[in-house]
């Protein structure tokens, strides 16, 4: 049973400003739930403390604390994909409960975290952190970055978003495209993508969430002359903390 005291606790947000964590800060401001911010440096090593992995097994942020959750017990949920439909499913907002229109945001929800993601990621990771340049690496992911790009450009040349009303799936792919040309792309080459690139970025609610810790942003030199901080995210220094 619920009780009046988890109810007034905030949601405890484990976060960095990057695109994973943009998701949740937007879905938490679009919903708009009370949350309380904890900062996970992932360049500082605090995504291996033993506190935080007790909640993210896979030492990833972002990843909450609710206490007010489904039994009214805290809750944590790690995996941003996992967090954007539990917030869904415990506000009724963004993630339908029609069992079509769901099928649809589930479907571009796993593509993001399937595909967008973690393709954007390597093209990020060869183009602007590695320390060796690989021009075979650079070209394969911001080739697959293109035609990835390409496949929301299709969608959304008929749909105003990505699952039809404006949902989590869009909130999950947003952030990706945010550095698009750090993945070698070129915004205007996609003109549906960019149509709804600019409407979602001129939601209120987009606007405060990508903001949060933008204060923390860093530039991606940073990383690649941090040799501590690259080993910590790229290199063997995750393997011994985990």
């Amino acid at each position: 049973m619920s009780t009046e005291k988890n109810k007034e606790k905030p949601i405890e947000l484990y976060y960095w400003p990057t695109p994973n964590g943009w998701k949740i800060s937007i879905m938490l401001e679009e919903c708009q739930l009370p949350y309380e911010v904890h900062y996970i440096d992932i360049l500082k090593g605090d995504q291996f403390e033993p506190e935080f992995l007790k909640i993210a097994p896979n030492n990833r942020m972002p990843a909450i604390v609710d206490h007010d959750g489904p039994d009214g017990k805290p809750v944590s949920v790690f995996e941003s994909g996992a967090i954007l439909q539990y917030l869904g499913d415990k506000t009724g907002k963004f993630y339908p409960s029609d069992p079509r229109t769901r099928i649809a945001v589930n479907e571009w929800l796993f593509w993001q975290m399937g595909g967008l993601g973690p393709m954007a990621g390597q093209a990020h990771h060869f183009s602007q952190y590695a320390k060796e340049k690989i021009p075979y690496a650079i070209e394969r992911y911001e080739r697959e970055c293109g035609r990835l790009y390409g496949v929301m450009n299709k969608r959304l040349a008929n749909h105003e978003y990505l699952a039809g009303e404006y949902s989590i799936a869009d909130m999950a792919c947003f952030g990706w495209i945010i550095p698009y040309k750090r993945q070698g792309q070129e915004i205007e080459d996609f003109p549906h993508l960019n149509r709804w690139f600019k409407a979602v970025g001129q939601r209120p609610a987009v606007k405060r969430g990508t903001a949060v810790g933008e204060e923390f942003r860093r530039k991606p030199s940073d990383l690649k002359d941090n040799d501590t901080a690259h080993d910590l995210l790229f290199g063997k220094g995750q393997e011994k903390r985990v």
